[in-house]
């Protein structure tokens, strides 16, 4: 039964680290398409905020749902969550165009 628990464990902590990837990609890629419109914008507080607030309305109820209760399976969203930061933020670097 031990064995059984750590599998468990494992399949769930891994499971709330491809969540966290799955809620970095939308968060920065929603980012970055925002920021890329800004100056075809006639009002961009408008457009930021909105972006914002949606991107908000995603994440926050998405991490809860990950965590259920467990405060390991944040940490391990969190981390999925900054590596995908880490991973866009070198492929959509300075220079590059979307």
């Amino acid at each position: 039964m031990n064995n059984e628990f750590n599998i468990i464990t494992v399949a769930l902590l891994s499971g709330a680290f491809v969540a966290g990837l799955v809620l970095g990609a939308f968060y920065f890629i929603a980012l970055w398409r925002t920021v890329k419109r800004l100056p075809d914008t006639q009002r961009p507080w408008r457009l930021m905020l909105g972006s914002f607030v949606v991107r908000m309305a995603v994440l926050l109820p998405g991490f809860y749902f990950v965590m259920s209760g467990h405060w390991e399976r944040l940490i391990m969203a969190l981390v999925g969550f900054i590596l995908m930061r880490k991973l866009l933020t070198r492929h959509f670097g300075p220079g590059v165009a979307v």
